[in-house]
C-alpha cells in the first residue's frame, strides 16, 4: 500500500499538482483525445464555451458554481467518449475596464483625455492582462478541465475580424443604421447602457399635479416637473369624456416662465385611470413620449444635457442640475397656485450599473440594430422572430423550463438595440467618414481624409458572436464544422438576456443556426440566512479561494452541486462546506482500508462471486443505470446526492463492514471493483481526490481517471 494513505488527507497538498498533470497530459484537448485513441476520431462532439468572466474582476461565488456545473458537465461527456471541447475565454467588459482603469487614474489625478485613446487604451490593456492572469489561475482553482490551446478573448485579434465581418455583414443587410432616439444616458459615465445595464432601485419621492397655466384646462402629473419646460403636448385616450373637447387644440402658455406649445392629442395608449389621465409629453426625455411623438408628428425640445444639467436659454434654470431645477420649479408652481397637490410615494429610480448614476433618458445620434426588419435570406423573418422560433421551432431547450416563458416575453418587448457607446477601450465601430461620405468595412478604406466613428460597439455585440467566433468564424474551420452549434449553454439565470439572447440573435442570423441545443440556467449563490452574497459585504460572502485553500475545491464543488436544482438559489455556509470536506476524508480513510486488506491482491484474475458480495454488485449496477440517465438529464443534484449517500452508507457503512472479517478473492475483488467504479462516478463531481487515489491504486500508476470510460451496468 502508498505510504501516503498512512497519513490523513490534505487537498491542499495535492490539487495544484494534480491540475499540472492534467495540463502535460494535453487530454483537455479534444485533438490530442483522437490523437490517443481515447475516443475515436468519429466519436460524438460534446462543446460547450465557457461564459467569459470579466477581466475587471476576480473570482466569486458565482463563477464557482458556474466552473463546478461545467466542469462536472464536461468530465462527464470526456468519460463517456465524446470528443469534448470546454473552451475557454475572457471578456473584455468594456464599460466596467475602462471605469476601473479611470478612477485609477483620477487618485494620480490624470485625465484620460489628457493622456490621450492611444496611451489611455495602453494603460486599459496592461490592466486587463495582469487581471486575466489572475483570473485564469482561479479557474485552475477549480479544477476547470478548459482546453488552453483554444482559449480567446472577446477583444483579440481573431474576435476583432469577426466582429467588424459582423457588423458589416449587417450594416449591408440593412440591419444597423444611425439614427436620433432615445437612450439611456449616463451622466457620470458619459456614454449609453443598454435597457440591461440599468438597475431599477426603489427610493421615495414625490408625484406633483399640477397645471402648465392658470387658463391650461388641462392638470398632469408628473415625478419630474423638470422635464416639463419641454413639453410640446398632453396626450388623452380618445374615449376619455374629460378631454374630447380638447383633443387637437393647442394652447400657448407660460409655464414658469418658459413659453411652451401645448397640443392636447388622442391616443389610445393612454390610461385613463392613472394619474388625471392626461400624459405631459415630454419627447426628448421619454422613451414612451419619444414614440408617441413619432406617431403625431409632435416637436422635440431638448432642456437636459449629457451631464444631467438644463440647458433652455432661461437665467433661472440654465446650467443647473436636474434637481436643483426641480426645486425651483416646484417653487414657482406653489407660488403661482398652479400645484394642486403633492403626493409622497413609492418609486423605482433608473440607475447606471457600473456607475450609479441616475439614468437620463436623452435623444443621441446613435448605431442601432433593427430586431423587427424582415431579412430576405432568412425567409423574411426579423430578427426578433428568429429569436423567437429558436426556441419554439428550432429545438433550443432552456433548463429550467419556465425561463421559456421570461424568454419569450422579453423578446416580444424587444425594442431596437443601440450597440454604440461613448467610451475609448472596445472595438472601435468600423465606420470612417470624409465630407459627406461614409465607408462600412472590416478595414479602413484606402486614401487619406477618413476619419473613424470615435465610438465603440457595445460589449454583448462581441459576446454575441462567442459560441461561433470562438470556433474561428469568419473562416470555415475544421472546429466549427466539428463543435458548433455547441452542445450546452450554462450560465446564470441572471443574464439569459444580456447574452443568452443576443448570441441566439446573432447565430441565428450569421450561421443560419442555432448557437446551443440546451441552456441550463443556474441560480444565485446566497448565503446561510438566504441572503445574496456580495464582495462589498464581506461578512457575508464566502471566498472561493480561500475557501479552497481551507477545505479543497472538491468539497465547495460538492456543497454547490449536491440538492441544487438548475435555476435554484443555493444557501451556502461554511458549514456545508466543511461536511464535504469530512466525506473527502471519508473517502480517502476506506481507500486505505481497501488497500491494506486487497495488497498482492490481481483484479484480472476474476474469482467467482459470491452469492453475499453478487448482491453490493448488482445494487451498484442499478444505480449506476439510474445516475447515467440523470447525468444525461443535467440532474447533478440528484446523482451527486446518490454517490455521496451510496459511498459513505452502502460501501462504507454496509460492504466494508460486512466483508471486512471474511477477506476471500470474492471479497477483495468486489472491495476494489466497487471502489474503483465509484471513483469513476464521483470523478466529475469531485475530480482532485478521484485522480489522488486513481493513480495510487494497484496497476495505476501511469493512468488518469480522467480519461477512464463512465460506469456501465
Amino acid at each position: 500500500m502508498n505510504d501516503k494513505f498512512l497519513k490523513p488527507y490534505s487537498a491542499k497538498d495535492v490539487e495544484d499538482n494534480i491540475y499540472a498533470t492534467w495540463e502535460k497530459s494535453g487530454y483537455f484537448n479534444p485533438d490530442k483525445c483522437t490523437e490517443d485513441g481515447v475516443c475515436a476520431v468519429d466519436a460524438e462532439p460534446f462543446s460547450i464555451v465557457l461564459p467569459p468572466p470579466n477581466v475587471t474582476g476576480t473570482l466569486h461565488t458565482g463563477h464557482s458554481m458556474m466552473l463546478a456545473i461545467e466542469d462536472t458537465m464536461v468530465r462527464f461527456a470526456r468519460m463517456q467518449g465524446k470528443k469534448t471541447l470546454w473552451l475557454p475565454g475572457t471578456d473584455h467588459a468594456a464599460i466596467a475596464t475602462e471605469s476601473v482603469v479611470v478612477k485609477q487614474l483620477a487618485k494620480e489625478k490624470i485625465n484620460k483625455r489628457d493622456l490621450g485613446r492611444e496611451a489611455f487604451l495602453e494603460k486599459v490593456d496592461a490592466f486587463a492582462k495582469e487581471s486575466h492572469s489572475t483570473i485564469t489561475t482561479q479557474l485552475k482553482k477549480m479544477g476547470a478541465s478548459l482546453d488552453w490551446s483554444r482559449e480567446a478573448f472577446t477583444l483579440d485579434d481573431a474576435r476583432h475580424k469577426a466582429v467588424y465581418t459582423a457588423f458589416t455583414k449587417m450594416y449591408n443587410d440593412g440591419l444597423i443604421y444611425r439614427g436620433d432616439r432615445i437612450v439611456n444616458w449616463d451622466p457620470k459615465g458619459q456614454t449609453t447602457v443598454s435597457d440591461d445595464e440599468v438597475n431599477h432601485e426603489p427610493r421615495k419621492g414625490k408625484m406633483y399635479y399640477f397645471k402648465y397655466s392658470a387658463d391650461f384646462p388641462i392638470t398632469i402629473a408628473t415625478t419630474r416637473p423638470e422635464t416639463k419646460i419641454g413639453d410640446t403636448a398632453v396626450a388623452v385616450n380618445p374615449n376619455d369624456e374629460r378631454y374630447k373637447e380638447y383633443v387637437g387644440r393647442t394652447f400657448e402658455v407660460n409655464f414658469v416662465g418658459v413659453p411652451l406649445k401645448i397640443k392636447v392629442i388622442a391616443d389610445e395608449d393612454v390610461d385613463s385611470e392613472l394619474g388625471t389621465g392626461a400624459l405631459g409629453v415630454t419627447p426628448s426625455h421619454s422613451q414612451i413620449d419619444w414614440a408617441i411623438a413619432e406617431k403625431h408628428g409632435l416637436e422635440k425640445i431638448q432642456v437636459i444635457n449629457e451631464y444631467a444639467k438644463i440647458i433652455i436659454d432661461h437665467p433661472d434654470y440654465e446650467g443647473k442640475k436636474v434637481l436643483e431645477a426641480r426645486e425651483i420649479i416646484v417653487s414657482k408652481l406653489r407660488e403661482s397656485g398652479l400645484l394642486e397637490k403633492e403626493e409622497d410615494i413609492d418609486q423605482n429610480v433608473s440607475v447606471s450599473e457600473r456607475t450609479g448614476a441616475i439614468i437620463e433618458p436623452l435623444p443621441k445620434l446613435q448605431w442601432w440594430i433593427d430586431v423587427n426588419k424582415p431579412i430576405a435570406d432568412r425567409d423574411n423573418k426579423s430578427l426578433k422572430e428568429l429569436m423567437l422560433s429558436a426556441v419554439s421551432d428550432l429545438g433550443v431547450e432552456i433548463i429550467p423550463e419556465r425561463f421559456e416563458k421570461i424568454y419569450f416575453n422579453w423578446i416580444e418587448k424587444l425594442k431596437d438595440w443601440n450597440i454604440s457607446r461613448q467610451i475609448w477601450y472596445g472595438h472601435q465601430i468600423p465606420v470612417w467618414y470624409k465630407g459627406d461620405e461614409i465607408y462600412v468595412g472590416t478595414e479602413a478604406p484606402e486614401g487619406s481624409d477618413w476619419v473613424q466613428d470615435e465610438d465603440t460597439l457595445d460589449t454583448w455585440f462581441s459576446s454575441g458572436l462567442w459560441t461561433f467566433s470562438t470556433l474561428g468564424w469568419p473562416e470555415q474551420t475544421e472546429d466549427l464544422e466539428t463543435f458548433h452549434p455547441t452542445s450546452v449553454l450554462e450560465t446564470g439565470h441572471d443574464i439569459v438576456f444580456f447574452w443568452v439572447a443576443r448570441m441566439i440573435l446573432m447565430s441565428t442570423y450569421i450561421m443560419g443556426e442555432i448557437p446551443f441545443k440546451t441552456v441550463y440556467m443556474h441560480g444565485m449563490v446566497l448565503d446561510k440566512n438566504g441572503k445574496k452574497m456580495s464582495k462589498s459585504k464581506p461578512e457575508n460572502a464566502i471566498n472561493p479561494l480561500v475557501t479552497i485553500d481551507k477545505y479543497g475545491a472538491d468539497a465547495l464543488r460538492m456543497a454547490m452541486l449536491v440538492g441544487v436544482g438548475p435555476g435554484q438559489d443555493v444557501s451556502l455556509s461554511e458549514d456545508k462546506i466543511r461536511a464535504y470536506s469530512k466525506f473527502s476524508n471519508k473517502i480517502w480513510n476506506a481507500t486505505r482500508f481497501v488497500l491494506e486488506n486487497t495488497e498482492g491482491f490481481n483484479m484480472d484474475s476474476k474469482p467467482e462471486i459470491e452469492e453475499g458480495h453478487q448482491k453490493f454488485i448488482d445494487k451498484w449496477e442499478e444505480l449506476v443505470k439510474e445516475i447515467t440517465k440523470e447525468m444525461e438529464e443535467f440532474k447533478f443534484y440528484l446523482v451527486g446526492e446518490k454517490l455521496y449517500h451510496f459511498f459513505w452508507h452502502t460501501f462504507a457503512d454496509v460492504v466494508i463492514e460486512e466483508l471486512k472479517n471474511s477477506m476471500t478473492d470474492s471479497a477483495k475483488y468486489t472491495l476494489l471493483h466497487l471502489l474503483m467504479e465509484q471513483l469513476k462516478a464521483l470523478h466529475p463531481f469531485m475530480p482532485f481526490i478521484t485522480e489522488e487515489i486513481w493513480g495510487s491504486l494497484p496497476g495505476n500508476e501511469d493512468k488518469l481517471i480522467m480519461i477512464e470510460k463512465w460506469p456501465k451496468a
